[in-house]
């Protein structure tokens, strides 16, 4: 069995959801959402966001970790935000020595819905339907558990063309 956090990032709220996988078997384990004070400093909403998701690592222990890809928004201000909260995402599963996965928001939607188009509410849909004991704490949540699927489907997927031919059956 393999723990996989699956990280939403965002600066006013980041998603997060832990499953574990073992084989094509997936479980929901946890899930949640790291907010901070709009009336606070950028560099005291990443020290909180820095702070809760350790917390939250601390907890799991996870052996992978997986997060979404940087969409660009109109606003250039809005995009800038949310990579520097990307930065701490990055940073907080790194310093505790978790290999990271990254995946575009298109790509998470294709892997857990079907379509790269999908709204948020059909991935919300599926993340249920795939994880039916989940209490899903909110959309960047089921953001997060998506990209999380989205991994362990890439990692039984690399695991099974690593296998030498004579042991897939």
């Amino acid at each position: 069995m393999t723990l996989i956090i699956g990280l939403d990032p965002g600066l006013a709220c980041t998603g997060w959801g832990v499953i574990a996988a073992e084989g094509n078997r997936l479980s929901h384990v946890a899930n949640g959402q790291v907010r901070t004070d709009a009336k606070a400093s950028l560099p005291e909403r990443l020290v909180r966001l820095d702070a809760a998701l350790g917390a939250v690592l601390e907890a799991h222990c996870p052996a992978a970790a997986a997060v979404e890809e940087i969409f660009l928004n109109d606003n250039p201000q809005s995009t800038l935000k949310l990579g520097q909260a990307r930065g701490v995402v990055l940073l907080s599963a790194a310093r505790r020595g978790i290999a990271v996965g990254e995946y575009a928001p298109r790509l998470v939607k294709k892997a857990v819905v079907g379509t790269g188009a999908a709204e948020k509410s059909q991935v919300h849909a599926m993340v249920q339907r795939l994880l039916p004991s989940a209490k899903i704490a909110g959309a960047d949540a089921a953001d997060a558990l998506a990209v999380a699927i989205t991994h362990a489907h890439h990692m039984a997927s690399a695991r099974a063309v690593s296998l030498p031919r004579s042991s897939r059956a």
